[in-house]
């Protein structure tokens, strides 16, 4: 799904992030900057707990507020999008160069699975223009179970 090779999009979130804390009078800080990089290396969906524990096995020098306060900063430029998938928990995904896409959500082990099917942009733009109302963001979560493919189910066996 990455729109740039690894290093380019890098280079360029760092850039935004840099922007947005000189615009919002924030620290530029060597952690944060990790914290981004970290982020945009994985290809995955996570917590920021899961993020501090690989930063610190990583040596990376950084507290669990600090990690904590950079998600929302991210989030807050549009760099990481925060979603809640039905549990106390909020996952974490980067969010920048990457297309709209879609989840299934495992309700027994919380796997999620991305997709993406032009169809539902179909519906997004005919309901807009039907309501006359400018769509301008979509999120559709799926629950339900893996069937056979569940990690809960495979550990546990």
């Amino acid at each position: 799904m990455i729109v740039k090779n690894e290093e380019a999009a890098i280079r360029e979130v760092r850039s935004i992030f840099a922007s947005h804390l000189e615009n919002n009078n924030f620290r530029k800080t060597p952690e944060r900057f990790a914290i981004l990089e970290e982020i945009y290396r994985r290809n995955d969906h996570f917590d920021a707990e899961a993020l501090y524990a690989h930063m610190k096995t990583q040596s990376y020098h950084v507290s669990r507020a600090t990690v904590y306060n950079t998600l929302d900063l991210l989030v807050s430029c549009d760099l990481v999008k925060r979603h809640q998938f039905g549990k106390n928990l909020a996952l974490y995904e980067k969010s920048h160069g990457y297309k709209q896409h879609d989840h299934l959500i495992c309700n027994d082990c919380g796997k999620v699975f991305e997709f993406c099917d032009p169809r539902i942009q179909q519906i997004k733009d005919t309901m807009g223009e039907l309501l006359k109302f400018n769509v301008t963001y979509h999120s559709l979560n799926l629950f339900g179970e893996c069937n056979g493919a569940c990690e809960r189910t495979n550990k546990t066996s």
